[in-house]
């Protein structure tokens, strides 16, 4: 560590010593405990213990899997070390984790499955609509041999060591457009089946069934190999730039803590099945636990005095965006807690500071449109975050569907170096609050830094570019995306005299970018013949490149006439794939 940073890190520790006794009532600081007590994670936060009933602990599974998909209610549950035997399905916004240092410390005998509900014939199922869920940080011996984890965009599975099999789809294979599986070792084979695309990074598996449009893996042993477009596997031996979600762990001591993983290069396989992986160690006494109830003030004050913030389950509607100043702070949200501006702020701004860890969180736009709804960095590209990168992981947007809202952009990434793992960025096509007047959007992402890396990106239905890239050296590993649905007229979605925006854009000044496996889907709705000219636009030189690409027609009208810049076959047949393995 350098003199400079081991010096910041001196001043901050005095800084929470001395604001410990005066920050404001209810910040939940153990400073100087020997042995915490379990800590006040509020009242959606259930911790289960292996001494408790089956019975009991499915009356806490069932309590929190029953909501609707715009539910303004959510839910952690965390396992304490042990065995348990549960047989249940998680339902919106119910995140599920095991509390051990490594995925072997809670083993699950039965399943943590997700379901896609039938038509009401009951002859065919659709998971497109299964959202906000997770599972992680766990040992499962599924009920059977087999499992189901059948969902689309907003989950997460992850850190689990699966003794068996899996099924990506619904029990009646109907559609599925998924997903993301990260950090993770499967004894038993992996079916996707139905599913549209998917992404798996740093895993282990046993077998992969098949595919239909976009499967990207990357530092996956026994992943199939390259072969797109037909299969369409997308292969890479290593994963570039990774790091791991944070998660919460009790110690031998029955001591919580907070285990921030490390930054991965190159890397291959799962973090943990060698040992404890690299990272720190956080104890919960550096946390502020905040609740929706928290001010922002409080929670600011926190930030600034070098604490770490975990957000419980809850809506946080604040009128100033929560501001991150330090280096090397995380901020972990639980339950799909989720962040709502009021008036017009950003929900979350990180300063350009080193290793910053933000994961676990929802951003709903708010009332008022917002410039962004999360910004990664100051107003332009700043220093090297190379030897500690900040990342995002599991933080998902939408601009409408649960409530209405409007912002320009949902995710703006001006620092350099930052990786994004599993980010779903949505204007919302149902809901409350749509309409393409109503949850106006232009950008899900829009990035200005440098070496900047998108692992598993999803954004949809945004009203101008979905993805706007403006740094150098960027990569991106794995994109899916739906052009807006309801674009009223060709005449309002024009960019300039070009017809439509690209899905995925990169901006002519760029002269270095990578991407591989990108699908980009169309289904216009209106009832007019609308035209996108290129799905994917690139500065034609040789330093930016793609890889594996593709488009579709789902239903609807229209097309897409090219898949990147004036390359690739027009998709205007409903369901026909039109692929391109590499540009230029």
């Amino acid at each position: 560590m350098s003199l400079s940073r081991c010096d910041a890190r001196i001043a901050r520790t005095m800084r929470r010593a001395l604001i410990a006794a005066t920050l404001l009532a209810g910040l939940p600081c153990v400073t100087g405990q020997v042995r915490a007590a379990t800590p006040d994670f509020g009242p959606n936060v259930s911790i289960l213990d292996p001494s408790m009933s089956s019975d009991q602990i499915a009356s806490v599974l069932n309590a929190a899997s029953g909501e609707q998909q715009f539910s303004s209610n959510r839910f952690a549950i965390l396992f304490r070390p042990g065995t348990y035997n549960v047989d249940t399905q998680l339902g919106f916004y119910e995140s599920v984790a095991g509390a051990g240092l490594s995925p072997n410390d809670v083993v699950i005998n039965g399943g943590l499955r997700a379901e896609a509900p039938l038509d009401p014939g009951g002859n065919t199922d659709n998971a497109t609509q299964v959202f906000w869920r997770s599972e992680e940080n766990l040992t499962i011996n599924p009920t059977g041999g087999s499992t189901r984890w059948a969902v689309s965009q907003g989950c997460a599975f992850r850190r689990i060591h699966l003794k068996g099999a899996i099924s990506l789809a619904g029990a009646k294979y109907g559609w599925a457009s998924g997903g993301f599986i990260a950090d993770s070792v499967f004894d038993g084979q992996v079916g996707p089946y139905s599913q549209q695309q998917w992404y798996t990074r740093n895993s282990v598996l046993n077998g992969w069934t098949n595919a239909v449009w976009n499967m990207v893996f990357s530092g996956v042993s026994g992943a199939p190999a390259q072969s797109f477009p037909n299969p369409p596997y997308t292969t890479l031996a290593t994963t570039p730039v990774s790091r791991e979600k944070p998660f919460l762990f009790v110690d031998s001591a029955d001591n919580w803590n907070v285990f921030a993983p490390a930054a991965r290069r190159n890397s291959t396989g799962p973090s943990w099945n060698n040992g404890t992986p690299a990272g720190r160690t956080l104890p919960i006494s550096t946390f502020l636990i905040a609740r929706p109830s928290t001010s922002i003030d409080s929670i600011n004050q926190a930030l600034g005095a070098g604490y770490n913030l975990i957000l419980t389950p809850g809506l946080y509607e604040f009128s100033k965006p929560i501001h991150v100043t330090n280096a090397d702070t995380v901020v972990l949200g639980l339950g799909y807690a989720t962040l709502v501006p009021q008036n017009g702020n950003a929900a979350l701004l990180v300063d350009d500071v080193d290793g910053v860890q933000v994961a676990g969180l929802l951003v709903d736009a708010g009332p008022q449109r917002s410039p962004a709804l999360v910004q990664i960095g100051g107003s332009a590209p700043g220093a090297s975050h190379a030897n500690d990168p900040s990342s995002l992981s599991d933080v998902f947007f939408r601009v409408g569907g649960a409530t209405a809202g409007s912002a320009t952009t949902s995710l703006l990434v001006t620092s350099n170096d930052v990786v994004m793992d599993n980010i779903w960025a949505w204007r919302a096509d149902h809901g409350n609050g749509i309409g393409w007047n109503t949850n106006t959007a232009d950008h899900g992402l829009v990035v200005g830094g440098n070496n900047v890396t998108a692992l598993g990106l999803a954004v949809e239905h945004y009203q101008k570019n979905q993805v706007l890239w403006q740094g150098n050296n960027g990569q991106t590993l794995f994109f899916q995306s739906e052009l807006p649905y309801d674009v009223p007229s060709q005449g309002a979605w024009m960019n300039g005299s070009a017809n439509g925006y690209a899905a995925y854009a990169v901006d002519p000044s760029v002269t270095s970018h990578q991407a591989w496996g990108l699908g980009v889907y169309s289904y216009f709705n209106q009832g007019v013949a609308i035209v996108e000219d290129s799905a994917i636009a690139v500065p034609r030189n040789g330093g930016v490149q793609i890889h594996d690409a593709a488009t579709v027609l789902l239903n609807g009208s229209g097309q897409i006439t090219h898949i990147v810049d004036d390359a690739g076959a027009t998709a205007s047949t409903s369901g026909q794939e039109e692929t391109l393995s590499a540009y230029p």
